[in-house]
């Protein structure tokens, strides 16, 4: 599945084989984030995690940083 953009957010979802692997993802996620100063909203459960981005400080909405965000997020796969 590709990002999708809904409701001034891109949102992709992603399954793992296992909790520790989403888990995984999630921190690698979270090292790419700081380091581009955007944090996504996230959801996981076991072996699901659910990304949504948008840039709070433009008045919520999709702006090249979330595609930037959602670019490097997929290379980590």
């Amino acid at each position: 599945m590709s990002w999708k953009e809904e409701n001034n957010k891109l949102i992709k979802e992603f399954r793992f084989k296992t909790f520790e692997e989403a888990f995984s993802f999630m921190q690698k996620v979270a090292v790419v984030a700081e380091k581009l100063n955007h944090h996504p909203s996230w959801y996981n459960s076991y072996n699901f995690v659910r990304i949504e981005l948008c840039t709070y400080d433009k008045g919520n909405i999709v702006t090249e940083k979330d595609y930037q965000l959602a670019k490097e997020i997929d290379e980590i796969l």
